[in-house]
């Protein structure tokens, strides 16, 4: 190993022994990327900026989990939508192009609220669960476990 990969390999073993638990790493892990499949398009960035901050969460591994979470956000819009229509019973919801602009807007917005809805559902059970699994994995790697006298 070179002396330059020895170096980096230590600044982040050190980086990620700063106050950061397997248990609060997993939290901000699973936040992200429960926020980053949130159906809405450009929202989850901003989000996860607010709530890492709020809650004094790692950002960068956030962000990290935020973008990770990108391909399942795109994946689970139409199912969101569906759920959230069936949540709400809302009766099908689909336009053609040749309608109205204004009607098209309307049925476009009450589609991503459908879709929030669902995902407002999905979202805490999906954090808890990936909170338990992740801290379960991350107490396994050695430079994230509880030093001796710490």
């Amino acid at each position: 190993m070179t002396r330059w990969s020895s170096a980096f390999e230590n600044r982040v073993r050190g980086w990620l022994r700063q106050g950061i638990s397997p248990r609060r790493l997993a939290l901000t892990l699973a936040l992200g990327f429960a926020i980053g499949c949130l159906p809405v398009i450009g929202i989850p960035t901003a989000l996860c900026l607010l709530i890492a901050v709020a809650l004094r969460l790692n950002l960068p591994a956030m962000q990290a989990a935020n973008y990770a979470a990108m391909p399942a956000q795109l994946a689970l819009v139409l199912p969101f939508v569906r759920i959230g229509s069936r949540i709400f019973g809302s009766p099908s919801l689909t336009t053609p192009l040749h309608d109205a602009p204004l009607k098209l807007v309307l049925t476009s917005g009450s589609l991503a609220l459908h879709a929030l809805g669902a995902w407002l559902v999905f979202a805490a059970p999906a954090v808890a669960m990936l909170t338990i699994a992740l801290t379960l994995v991350l107490r396994r790697i050695p430079v994230l476990a509880p030093q001796a006298g710490d």
